[in-house]
């Protein structure tokens, strides 16, 4: 069977210091840190620098590079900030991606989300996508799970308000 985890935070947090107060901080399991991810490019919007930190922190031993730090920036251009709140539970393009709160993420697994060992591939539902996005986490000689990869950002259909044609 495949796991599906519901993981709820009252918060978005806006700095390295309210993410690491988590529980899921801990980075104990990949579902955890995949929510995570998704909280600190929630972030993002309102203060680059501490979301590029809260990042930095679930990758562990491999920071950001240039690069992709640019293609986080490169993401978030033209308003574009609705993104990684689609991923949120309620928030869709009819709303303009306004989630519900308490904030609920919905990370799942498939059969083959362990086929590397040492690795997961989970994936996430995006209010304005047809089909979940990977996220790729690593574990560690720590038994951490570290952030490896994610594929969140990619585009999904523009918020009703933005849409000429809605």
């Amino acid at each position: 069977m495949n796991a599906v985890k519901q993981i709820t935070f009252g918060a978005i947090p806006h700095s390295l210091e309210q993410l690491r107060a988590l529980p899921q901080a801990a980075l104990a399991t990949p579902f955890d840190t995949a929510a995570l991810c998704v909280m600190a490019l929630c972030a993002y919007p309102a203060d680059k620098e501490q979301a590029l930190q809260m990042l930095n922190y679930l990758r562990g031993p491999r920071p950001l590079s240039e690069f992709e730090k640019q293609f986080i920036r490169d993401r978030f251009m033209d308003g574009k900030d609705y993104i990684p709140r689609s991923y949120l539970k309620g928030a869709v393009p009819a709303n303009d991606y306004t989630p519900d709160v308490p904030y609920v993420l919905e990370v799942s697994e498939n059969p083959y989300s362990y086929a590397n060992q040492g690795y997961a591939k989970l994936f996430l539902k995006s209010g304005g996508a047809d089909s979940p996005r990977e996220i790729v986490l690593r574990l560690a000689k720590d038994n951490k799970w570290y952030l490896w990869d994610q594929f969140l950002l990619s585009g999904i259909r523009e918020p009703e308000s933005a849409n000429p044609w809605a």
